[in-house]
């Protein structure tokens, strides 16, 4: 029992929060990195063929590049409450989602022959974890944003009461 009402107690977290970071958000924004790395090194260990010798898989790389970097910078500035950050996350996580109608789905239903026998470009293991690991990332993304614009929405209206009540 600490001796303060509700309200006091919720006046007290939110009053916290302009001292604090949130690292709820950024933790799940690394983790959101992290499953993209799983999903990458699964991806580009595979050679069947020459099938992975295409554009896509040039494209592939790029954008996992600029994924890490948008979500490495969107989780610094979700830590210091920064909406527009948190608002990043969101498509980021959408992204996420798309990439595995693109190239895990086409390598899962591609064959390569080879000596006149048709292999599959991706086992059906490989396919689950690769989708696996990105649904894993696009949630983190978008649980990191969504709670990041809670936060930070929540956060701005404590400030503006606080600049209100000085006044």
């Amino acid at each position: 029992m600490t001796g303060f009402s509700r309200e006091e107690e919720k006046r007290i977290r939110l009053d916290r929060m302009r001292y604090t970071k949130n690292s709820l958000s950024s933790s799940l924004s690394l983790l959101a990195i992290v499953f993209n790395v799983f999903y990458f090194v699964s991806i580009y260990e595979s050679d069947v063929g020459s099938w992975y010798y295409k554009i896509l898989i040039g494209a592939s790389i790029v954008y996992n590049l600029v994924f890490m970097l948008m979500v490495f910078l969107a989780s610094e500035g979700v830590k210091n409450y920064r909406i527009g950050y948190a608002y990043l996350l969101l498509p980021v996580g959408l992204g996420q989602i798309l990439r595995i109608f693109i190239l895990p789905l086409q390598a899962y239903r591609a064959t390569v022959t080879i000596s006149k026998i048709d292999y599959p470009v991706m086992e059906s293991r490989q396919f689950i974890f690769v989708v696996l690991w990105l649904a894993l990332s696009a949630v983190c993304c978008l649980l990191a944003g969504v709670i990041g614009v809670q936060r930070s929405k929540k956060l701005q209206a404590y400030n503006a009461s606080l600049e209100q009540t000085a006044a």
